[in-house]
């Protein structure tokens, strides 16, 4: 098997545009399928969702919807667009002459939103019927993944395995091989989708940190903090993260089905790489392995848990940073493990403003954790659920956030939808 191309094609796949926050956009692809199915807008729709999809949507605004929050203005807009050819960038293709349309479907109240009970964390149903016709639709695992679509009975599409295959190849990440591949792997192939997440992301970034969105973190971060160029890059990171959970229409390159971890995993790199004048070359060497160390991190987790996505990426994101500065395996295992000694165990409470906050002390532990490996003031096998090795801590965080932490999960959903 060639290893060197298996970590390719995870990137190639997982390092795709998205406008706006994941969960919302998945709905909005949904709701887009239905249109394209029955052409015309259904006079009802049932929405089963998972409860990681309906805590994720509650406080993030939908780009060019007028500062709308919610899962029925998501699916609506969607239906409003009716292609899914953009896939998570479909909110591109949202016209402004389009609002009052929205306004007067939400009114019309032909959206019902259930809670989809035993079903997968990343798991979206619809069922929509028109005077004549009916169609259900299916996303699950990935935010695009459609894997069954059905028109009046008759069954469209079907597809069960993909989920499998795509998990065989995940359990080939180790830290070892992706410095490897990092270090020594021709980028050809890869760069444009390496070189695009910097561009887009810095974008956004930049967006951030110049105008107000959310609770303005990253210009927090930045105007109240002794200058250091930790601080710096935590600041344009969270920057990133107040607009995009702000409803700013700027694309992100998203890792593991996320926009805030694709931020993170790429923005503090680039702001190093900046100030330190480090070669585009290193760079994107550095940004391939800390997308992959997230991803890495992730494969046992899934996209979504209570365990905060912005944690692997901050770590990850750290493991960059002392493969550009060290470049030498040994610091890169201690950073990450290290860093996930000092912040495991931060919940995801949903989709929102303050996750830009949880960016910065992602990156505060991570970049810490290198602090203590130069100054050979490592953390060791026995302390807490630190393994011997950097692959097993990362196995013994997988099982802390998907086992340990599931009834944590259903009580964080319980906290945020009592009245």
């Amino acid at each position: 098997m060639d290893l060197n191309k298996v970590y390719e094609d995870i990137l190639i796949s997982e390092l795709i545009v998205a406008r706006g926050c994941t969960e919302p956009i998945a709905l909005a692809l949904a709701g887009a399928k239905i249109f394209e199915i029955l052409q015309e807008i259904p006079e009802k729709i049932e929405a089963f969702i998972s409860g990681n999809i309906i805590k994720n949507v509650q406080g993030v605004i939908i780009p060019k919807t007028n500062n709308k929050k919610g899962a029925i203005p998501a699916i609506l807009a969607g239906l409003i667009v009716g292609s899914t050819k953009n896939e998570l960038d479909i909110l591109n293709d949202f016209q402004e002459d389009k609002i009052d349309l929205l306004n007067e479907l939400i009114k019309k109240d032909i959206v019902t939103i259930n809670l989809a009970k035993s079903c997968k964390n990343l798991y979206i149903k619809l069922i929509a019927k028109s005077k004549e016709n009916i169609t259900t639709i299916i996303i699950e695992d990935f935010h695009n993944n459609f894997t069954y679509v059905e028109k009046n009975n008759t069954i469209l599409y079907s597809k069960k395995d993909a989920i499998k295959r795509k998990k065989e190849q995940y359990n080939l990440l180790n830290i070892k091989d992706i410095y490897n591949f990092a270090l020594n792997n021709d980028l050809k192939r890869i760069k444009p989708y390496l070189k695009r997440q910097i561009e887009y992301n810095f974008a956004i970034a930049n967006e951030g940190i110049n105008n107000k969105y959310g609770s303005e973190i990253g210009k927090v971060i930045l105007n109240h903090s002794k200058y250091s160029l930790k601080e710096k890059a935590k600041a344009y990171t969270s920057a990133a993260s107040d607009a995009r959970m702000g409803g700013c229409n700027l694309p992100v390159v998203i890792i593991s089905g996320s926009g805030n971890q694709g931020i993170t995993t790429s923005i503090p790199l680039v702001v190093y790489a900046k100030e330190l004048n480090i070669d585009e070359e290193k760079l994107l060497r550095a940004l391939a392995l800390s997308d992959l160390v997230a991803l890495e991190e992730k494969k046992d987790i899934g996209r979504l848990s209570a365990f905060c996505g912005a944690i692997s990426a901050g770590i990850a994101a750290s493991s960059g940073i002392a493969f550009m500065l060290d470049n030498s395996l040994e610091a890169i295992s201690h950073t990450i493990i290290n860093g996930l000694a000092l912040a495991s165990g931060i919940i995801c409470d949903g989709a929102k403003a303050s996750c830009a906050g949880k960016i910065a002390l992602a990156l505060e532990s991570g970049i810490l954790g290198y602090e203590m490996y130069k100054n050979n003031s490592n953390i060791h096998s026995g302390d807490g659920i630190i393994k011997e090795n950097c692959d097993t801590t990362i196995q013994s965080v997988g099982r802390l956030a998907k086992k340990g932490m599931k009834q944590t999960d259903k009580e964080i959903l319980s906290i945020m939808i009592e009245k």
